[in-house]
């Protein structure tokens, strides 16, 4: 029960790593908001973490603006009084070549990998700051460290967390809150089958040192070891959980 009665705020939860997370952290005593705009999945997730024996609260809303994600942080200060650990995971994956990018495609991609950090991130801290205490994860990619063709605006959003998550640490320090960010590699997830061949999965586990495919849990640790005590000696970090694939 590493969090036991801590008050945790994670977004894109209704699969893959953000499903995995919020059950681990319920798992390990955390209340956990669940944030997502696909409000029946969200809930059935809410539900399943209450059926087990967690406490759970499910929210529908846009990461791409900073009202739609208020309500979650508003009734856990409500409730609570606090929220210990925000988990930044909402993101989208769309695959193009740099030329046949749209104004659209670029600002939608920003908007949600990046942008929706920086609205949680403000809505969040101050409070943090004010209880000087306080643990946040952002979701970059490792594709970041390798530079990735057909997916330019997935890359420099990643890049910009990345960015995010050094500079909110050194503003952040001083009031004992960590901000860190995990990079990882290619996740088998519900959704990985619009975006990636069997073929291309394939390829991408070849340059991994341990050859087996990653699953969201693999992440999902992690975002416990950060969100916890352990990981109290450690802020502005990166870690990659990518079987071994960039190792820098």
């Amino acid at each position: 029960m590493l969090l036991k009665d801590k008050v945790a705020l994670v977004t894109g939860t209704a699969t893959g790593i953000g499903e995995a997370t919020v059950r681990l952290l319920a798992q390990n005593g955390a209340r956990v908001f669940l944030l997502d705009r696909d409000g029946d999945g969200n809930r059935a997730v809410a539900d399943s973490i209450r059926a087990e024996g967690g406490w759970s609260q499910a929210f529908t809303g846009d990461v791409r603006r900073a009202a739609e994600m208020a309500p979650a942080v508003e009734s856990a200060m409500d409730q609570f009084g606090q929220i210990d650990i925000l988990i930044n995971n909402a993101g989208i994956f769309p695959r193009r070549r740099f030329l046949e990018i749209s104004d659209a495609e670029w600002d939608e991609m920003q908007d949600v990998n990046l942008k929706s950090m920086f609205h949680s991130i403000r809505l969040v801290l101050p409070q943090m700051m004010a209880r000087h205490s306080g643990h946040i994860v952002n979701i970059s990619s490792v594709t970041f460290h390798l530079g990735v063709a057909s997916m330019v605006h997935y890359v420099a959003s990643k890049g910009g967390v990345i960015g995010l998550t050094r500079s909110v640490a050194r503003e952040a320090g001083e009031h004992n809150i960590h901000v860190n960010c995990i990079t990882p590699g290619a996740i088998q997830t519900q959704s990985e089958p619009r975006f990636v061949t069997p073929e291309q999965a394939q390829e991408y586990m070849s340059h991994q040192c341990l050859q087996r495919r990653l699953g969201p849990l693999d992440v999902a640790r992690v975002c416990l070891f950060l969100s916890s005590e352990l990981s109290d000696g450690m802020t502005g970090q990166c870690l990659n959980v990518d079987a071994g694939w960039v190792m820098y």
